[in-house]
């Protein structure tokens, strides 16, 4: 008995040091955490998509409340009402969110384009890019297997012809299916912005032509009667300055191929 005793006292009295040497310490080498940061990170929608440019709401949160000066207005998909709640909480003056809604850059749905292999591969975009770059004869255009749509936590894409939709109306600008689509088709544009180029395709027009009827073929038709100057034809593509943009329609118009709509 007294062999045992004198085995477990021992390690009984170390383990109560070890115990209060820990408790000593969290007590003095703690971290005050902000007590506002619970509450900041309530306020935030959860999506973690990475669109205010921190890695997710909880990175967000804590740079608002660590980091002073640290915008209030960078989560689009809680818009205003996180960014009014937020200033609120932070007691910093109310900074209106720009609103920014999915555009895919691709109008070659099966009516005007054509699959180029017959792909029976698993239903990934990713994964029929690897085959030649894609299944249609445009290797700039829509995979169309929905990668974009399932990542979309509000159901706003959807699939028709082939060709994947951005329904404005329902997207909140998370931004994950730009991140996801792997021909790089989908850009975030501001909501009240509704002109937008449809096409990707950088070759020549005569090039583009040839693989899809809907293509911009880079005539520059669009450039000159734009009335701002909002409206370039770079590396065979328009693109359009939406901070000049006023959408007054006149590239719709004259668009010789159609890519240029409104979304």
């Amino acid at each position: 008995m007294i062999e045992i005793l004198t085995a477990v006292v021992p390690v009984v009295i170390i383990g109560l040091i070890c115990a209060a040497v820990l408790v000593v310490a969290s007590k003095i080498m703690a971290v005050k955490e902000d007590e506002r940061l619970p509450e900041v990170r309530e306020c935030l929608p959860g999506a973690n998509c990475g669109a205010c440019g921190f890695a997710g709401c909880d990175g967000y949160a804590k740079a608002l409340v660590e980091k002073e000066g640290t915008p209030t207005n960078l989560c689009i998909p809680g818009a205003d009402a996180v960014s009014l709640k937020l200033s609120e909480i932070l007691g910093v003056e109310f900074e209106d969110v720009i609103e920014q809604a999915a555009v895919v850059h691709c109008n070659g749905d099966c009516n005007a384009t054509e699959d180029n292999v017959d792909y029976r591969g698993i239903e990934s975009c990713s994964a029929a890019k690897l085959i030649f770059g894609g299944k249609g004869t445009c290797g700039y255009g829509c995979l169309g297997l929905g990668d974009c749509m399932n990542v979309c936590p509000q159901n706003a894409i959807y699939l028709k012809d082939g060709l994947a939709h951005v329904c404005r109306l329902e997207c909140v600008g998370c931004g994950l299916c730009v991140k996801t689509c792997p021909n790089g088709l989908i850009s975030l544009t501001p909501a009240v912005e509704d002109v937008a180029v449809l096409c990707s395709n950088k070759d020549k027009g005569a090039l583009t032509r040839k693989v899809c009827s809907n293509g911009c073929i880079g005539c520059k038709k669009c450039e000159k009667v734009c009335p701002v100057d909002a409206i370039k034809v770079k590396n065979n593509v328009a693109e359009i300055d939406y901070e000049k943009c006023v959408c007054c329609d006149a590239c719709t118009g004259y668009c010789t191929t159609g890519c240029i709509v409104r979304v």
